[in-house]
């Protein structure tokens, strides 16, 4: 009876954080589907304007709205990529007055690095396990990285439920951190980038759109930021 009721608890909590920002709908609480394609999906809500900036200046909207699975990357991730871009250039001119944007970054870096996002067809919750499985993006092999897309399983809400699992993608560089003997002895640039989805399984018209959390800055970028 109490996982019962907590059950109930926790799925109203989910409802109530959905109405605060309609951009996130989860499978297990909504219909995941949207009358749209997935461009049009990311430009109809405020937290992607930056990310929709990108795939115009990248010109990839039709890649986008092919039959492909995108990790999309929020405007808090797209704002600090920028603002990292910005001191690269800062310290290149000497001159902390420059005025530096999306339309200043080449527009090829941008399609090329957008593709680690991109997978062809639909990666969904139902095609994983909590296993690792790699895929391949539409950037192709990359020496010494790989892509592991996967469910990573928690019991932090176990008063509630058994476990719950978030969809998560990780971006492995070399072997993967969980086969090391050492975690700590691992240098910082070659850990793994992993990142569960604040919200995973919308499908669009086009395609099947998952979104990184806040804290994922666009392309893993760790430079340090102009003010």
């Amino acid at each position: 009876m109490k996982k019962i009721l907590g059950l109930c608890i926790l799925l109203l909590m989910l409802i109530l954080s959905c109405s605060k920002d309609n951009y996130k709908i989860d499978g297990g609480v909504s219909d995941p589907k949207v009358n749209m394609s997935t461009y049009d999906f990311l430009k109809q809500h405020g937290s992607f304007d930056s990310l929709v900036r990108v795939i115009d200046h990248a010109g990839i909207k039709d890649i986008i709205n092919s039959d492909v699975t995108f990790f999309a990357t929020t405007d808090y991730g797209v704002r600090d990529y920028v603002a990292a871009k910005k001191q690269q250039k800062i310290i290149e001119l000497g001159d902390e007055n420059i005025k530096f944007g999306i339309q200043d970054i080449p527009a090829k870096e941008l399609r090329d690095s957008m593709m680690v996002y991109l997978f062809d067809g639909q990666i969904n919750r139902q095609d994983l396990t909590p296993d690792n499985k790699y895929f391949v993006s539409k950037l192709g092999a990359i020496p010494n990285v790989r892509f592991n897309i996967k469910l990573r399983r928690t019991r932090d809400y176990s008063n509630y439920l058994d476990y719950v699992d978030y969809l998560n993608y990780t971006k492995v560089i070399g072997t993967l951190d969980a086969d090391e003997p050492d975690y700590n002895a691992i240098p910082k640039e070659e850990q793994d980038k992993s990142f569960d989805c604040q919200t995973s399984g919308i499908i669009s018209t086009t395609g099947i759109l998952h979104v990184l959390p806040n804290s994922h800055r666009l392309f893993f970028n760790a430079g340090k930021m102009a003010n």
